[in-house]
């Protein structure tokens, strides 16, 4: 119970020891004046009612006050938890763009990455093939600087027969 109901309760509950402790004088007729009419009637009888009749009334605004208050807290509830369900529903199609926005950049960034790799390996495969020209080209100066080495050699010095022909690629000179 709640604090404020307790000194109506307390008022209720000593009125009616008061009743009790005179009832007799309570249930004495006496002429009561109604305004327009007089009538005979127990006056404390008809008070009493009276205080009956505001506790019934104070119990019953009481109630309609709490019964107000819980509708309007359902109703409250009812506005919050589709407003959660509103907030969860915005949050969840946030993450949900947020997945693709990650997944378009990913695949961006992916494709970018093998553009880059192909880009890379294609340079690659240039600089081997430029490098493979290079070191032919050099192989055949090479052999023609050495087959004219060795035919100027032939020339002014006329190599004894007994010795073997230097073969190409043997850098060696011959003993003698």
């Amino acid at each position: 119970m709640r604090i404020r109901v307790l000194p109506v309760l307390l008022v209720l509950l000593l009125t009616g020891l008061f009743a009790l402790i005179n009832w007799s004088t309570f249930t004495a007729p006496t002429s009561l004046n109604l305004g327009l009419t007089t009538v005979t009637a127990p006056l404390g009888m008809v008070m009493l009612g009276v205080v009956a009749l505001l506790a019934v009334m104070y119990i019953a605004s009481v109630v309609f006050l709490q019964s107000m208050a819980l509708i309007e807290a359902r109703r409250l509830s009812r506005d919050l938890q589709a407003q959660r369900d509103l907030a969860d529903k915005a949050e969840a199609s946030r993450f949900t763009e947020l997945r693709d926005f990650m997944s378009s950049e990913m695949q961006r960034v992916n494709r970018a990455s093998d553009d880059m790799r192909a880009a890379m390996f294609a340079r690659l495969e240039q600089m081997e093939q430029r490098s493979r020209v290079a070191m032919e080209e050099t192989a055949n100066s090479l052999s023609s600087y050495i087959g004219q080495l060795e035919d100027r050699l032939e020339r002014e010095h006329r190599l004894p027969s007994e010795l073997p022909p230097v073969q190409r690629g043997d850098f060696r000179a011959p003993r003698g």
